[in-house]
């Protein structure tokens, strides 16, 4: 993940939202890479950070970022409590469209072959 300048560490906005909601760790990134934008407001963050967190039933959010695939405007990346990352997409009213595994997460057994 290509980090810039840009790149803001949103925790202490989003932990206070999210710990009151769902008790969770956040530890979130507004990324900037050639599938994502930062075009958005810390606050825009936050709500879809807590709206995917709530659909996973808590976890950490990773980053945010702004997203097109499977009709999504959000996509927020989630490691959840049993350990596993999943990216979370969201429409424009932070609605679900989809939760799918993440693809950038190593193989098991760390050979190449999954």
């Amino acid at each position: 993940m290509k980090l810039t300048k840009r790149t803001t560490i949103v925790a202490g906005l989003l932990a206070v939202g999210v710990v009151a909601g769902a008790g969770t760790a956040v530890a979130t990134q507004i990324v900037d890479d050639e599938a994502g934008s930062t075009d958005f407001t810390e606050q825009q963050a936050a709500d879809a950070t807590d709206a995917a967190l709530e659909a996973t039933g808590g976890g950490t959010a990773n980053s945010v970022e702004r997203d097109s695939e499977n009709g999504a405007t959000w996509e927020v990346e989630v490691t959840k409590t049993d350990g596993t990352t999943v990216d979370v997409r969201l429409d424009e009213s932070y609605e679900v469209v989809v939760i799918e595994g993440d693809s950038e997460e190593p193989d098991s057994d760390g050979d190449g072959d999954d």
